[in-house]
């Protein structure tokens, strides 16, 4: 479930929330009774977000092997790229991958999978990965 915190602190809105108005009666107060809020477990295609710490050699598990196992998606579209073992290990092979990834498409070069890698990651992998659904 993914949470949305809204600051309405203008136009009477922090009155409202001191009255007990829930937030989507804050909203529907100023935009009107449709308004609603959709929440899902998952959302399709969407991998994970990123850990809240950066990735590199010596790091394990399960956030380790998704990253692998998406660079390995990524490097079937891309040849440049190499494969690697997606066990959940960084090691000195998904430290070059990540470093080759970085290069080919402008990240700085440092073999860790920080916050703009990881995001990067994700979306080239989102994008080969609807692609191959096409065919």
């Amino acid at each position: 479930m993914y949470v949305v915190t809204i600051r309405l602190t203008q136009w009477g809105s922090k009155e409202l929330g001191d009255q007990g108005y829930s937030p989507i009666e804050i909203l529907r107060y100023f935009y009107g009774d449709d308004m609603y809020i959709n929440s899902a477990e998952e959302i399709s295609g969407i991998p994970a977000s990123w850990p809240g710490y950066t990735l590199e050699e010596g790091s394990s598990g399960a956030k380790v092997r998704q990253m692998q196992e998406q660079l390995n998606v990524i490097a079937g579209a891309y040849p440049a790229l190499p494969k690697i073992t997606a066990d959940g290990i960084y090691g000195p092979a998904t430290a070059n991958a990540v470093k080759e990834f970085q290069s080919v498409f402008g990240l700085p070069v440092t073999g860790k999978v920080d916050y703009p890698t990881w995001y990067k990651i994700s979306e080239i992998y989102v994008g080969v990965s609807r692609i191959a659904e096409l065919t």
